[in-house]
């Protein structure tokens, strides 16, 4: 008797659960036009239903779709789309239920919109490109106060403005992010247009959407929601997107099949998942305890078991450079002489060796190790190996002919080499390699140190990052951290980060904008000279750029070697002053940067003030040195 109710409690259950998901829920809004109604068997309500019921099948890869089929008054029109984030089985089944569900909203209606949190529908008896404008933004509000409501209303303009300018250029016309309001809440939010637009029109229709947020019910609130013809967005103070890329499941599979499978598969994939979850954390306790059994004291070759095959013996570095002679000395850094050399093989190479007193301890050395031999970029110097003998720290670069971009840029003479076409390949150059270093590589790493004299030009003049002793990597969700150890550049350094300690991706766009402002006037920010104006690039920059002439920073070489459009320099100036806003929120991403540098057809956002000098009587002492050293 127990085991037949327990039989007909689980058949009670699969089939009212069945049956319960069976009915799609009600629609999230819905709106019906007053363009006229239809009958029942009308031709137009057959064309509708030929449409809605095809809906699903139809979707391209980005969930969008639209159509038309009909004449004259029969015509029927419709636009679906489905959230940028959304993986395809889950954006047919939400299309599948608007379809469902929006002619039992608009029973009779020939105009309706409707749809959920993650799909919209629109239809009626007009063209694609009436239908598209048939109705007035849709409002979603939330009923909570933002808490400081004008800062937090800024902070998510300038969310909006940034998602926008990386939607118009993705193909799905997608992007989300977050930002950080008042009082420490986070803002999240996403913007998408319909893929069929271009970047331009997505830009437009995104930037008359923001204009509507003044008359919307969510002005001043913790969420809200806005739908205008071809483009929409929203935000709220809760993670409400998801992060990851989804493909599409095969097409075509039968439920009960699926629904099989799901039973067998799920209790064996939780096992299979526990069994690798223990084995890994206990594979981690063990390495845990090796390490906290080893020697802690000094570095041992063994620490870069990993990187062995990059080992190159003393004897082989010492022949190669006639023993580190005077001649073959390229340049001295902060952690020691760099010098030229050619291997048995005739590869010619660049030797840095660490001095006994170099700034440059072990923890460094084998930073710049481990990093830089994993990365991979046409933009970034390559490591051919190292050498660990005794108190020898010696790195082996591949070697770049044309030595650093600053003997270059700050040399009178040689500076004429750089034409706007160099400039502006260095440019870009720079921003591609340290974007790869934020995003595209296997690893996250912040650099630290992007400076003039960190940059190495190629016999073509391409610019290659060098020098990753001050590297730092970070996770793939993590987006800030704090150090006491504060070591860079000053001039070069983000405010936060010699201040504070605080650093992050926003940090080396702070030093790629500083950098900017160097090669376009061809004098470095600490020991700016213009006529009598003696001081900080960033401080000159700024007062002209909102006196209206930025066009005054502009080195007189480029002016005089070629007629440049003056929109072009200010543009290049306009995402210099972007990237050096002393708020980090304010800065864009590597990323950001890339499309503004590759795009002239994008708007760029309003710069707000730079951090004119990093802090204190260090900096001003070290700035009036170097312009001692250069009168």
């Amino acid at each position: 008797m127990a085991i037949q109710k327990w039989l007909l409690f689980v058949f009670l259950h699969v089939h009212l659960h069945h049956l319960i998901l069976a009915q799609p829920p009600d629609l999230g809004f819905s709106e019906c036009g007053v363009n006229g109604d239809y009958t029942e068997n009308s031709t137009y309500k057959k064309n509708l239903n030929t449409l809605l019921t095809s809906l699903s099948s139809k979707l391209d890869k980005y969930g969008f779709y639209n159509a038309s089929i009909g004449q004259n008054s029969d015509i029927v029109s419709v636009i679906v789309l489905c959230r940028g984030d959304l993986e395809m089985e889950k954006c047919r089944t939400c299309v599948n239920n608007i379809a469902q569900q929006i002619v039992k909203s608009c029973p009779k209606q020939k105009q309706a919109l409707g749809g959920y949190e993650e799909c919209i529908i629109k239809y009626s008896n007009q063209s694609i490109e009436d239908t598209q404008s048939i109705f007035s933004p849709y409002f979603y509000s939330s009923i909570k106060d933002a808490s400081g409501s004008d800062e937090f209303n800024r902070e998510l303009r300038k969310l909006l403005e940034s998602l926008r300018v990386v939607a118009a250029a993705d193909d799905r016309k997608y992007a989300s992010g977050n930002a950080t309001g008042p009082n420490f809440q986070t803002i999240y939010a996403l913007v998408q247009c319909n893929p069929d637009l271009s970047p331009q029109d997505c830009s437009d229709c995104l930037t008359e959407a923001y204009g509507d947020m003044s008359d919307c019910p969510c002005n001043g609130k913790k969420g809200g929601r806005i739908f205008t013809n071809g483009c929409n967005f929203r935000f709220e103070t809760y993670h409400f997107f998801r992060e990851m890329t989804f493909k599409a499941p095969p097409a075509g599979k039968d439920n009960k099949t699926a629904r099989t499978v799901i039973i067998i598969v799920v209790p064996i994939v939780i096992v299979v998942v526990l069994v690798v979850c223990i084995s890994v954390i206990l594979l981690k306790r063990r390495k845990r305890n090796l390490r906290n059994g080893s020697q802690s004291e000094g570095m041992r070759v063994d620490d870069l078991s990993t990187e062995e095959s990059l080992q190159y013996d003393f004897s082989t570095i010492k022949a190669a450079t006639t023993n580190f002679s005077n001649d073959n000395k390229l340049g001295q850094g902060g952690f020691g002489p760099v010098y030229k050399g050619e291997l048995p093989t005739g590869t010619k190479i660049a030797v840095k060796r660490l001095s006994a007193n170099s700034e440059q301890g072990d923890q460094e050395f084998k930073n710049e190790i481990k990093l830089v031999a994993k990365l991979q970029h046409r933009n970034l110097v390559r490591l051919l190996g190292f050498c660990l003998d005794g108190t020898e720290k010696i790195l082996v670069y591949e070697f770049v002919k044309n030595a650093s971009l600053d003997q270059f840029l700050f040399d009178p003479v040689k500076r004429k080499q750089l034409d706007w076409e160099r400039r502006t390949k260095i440019i870009g150059g720079i921003a591609k390699g340290i974007l790869y270093l934020h995003e595209d590589s296997i690893l996250r790493i912040i650099h630290c140190d992007l400076k003039a004299s960190n940059v190495l030009l190629d016999e073509e003049m391409n610019p290659k990052i060098a020098d990753f002793g001050m590297a730092r990597l970070f996770a793939s969700d993590e987006t800030h951290r704090r150090t006491r150890n504060v070591a860079g550049t000053y001039g070069y350094m983000a405010p936060e980060y010699a201040a504070h300690g605080q650093f992050s991706v926003k940090s080396d766009v702070f030093s790629f904008g500083v950098l900017v402002l160097e090669i376009l006037s061809g004098q470095r920010n600490i020991c700016f000279r213009k006529g009598e104006y003696v001081g900080n690039l960033l401080s000159y920059t700024w007062t002209n750029w909102r006196e209206g002439r930025a066009l005054n920073l502009i080195d007189p070489i480029l002016r005089e070697s070629a007629e440049l459009a003056d929109d072009i320099l200010t543009r290049f100036i306009h995402i210099a002053l972007l990237c050096v806003q002393e708020n980090v929120a304010d800065r864009p991403t590597m990323a950001q940067v890339v499309l503004m540098l590759s795009s002239c057809s994008l708007d760029l956002p309003v710069p707000s003030a730079p951090a004119y000098s990093v802090h204190s009587d260090v900096s001003l002492e070290i700035s009036l040195k170097e312009c001692s050293n250069e009168a």
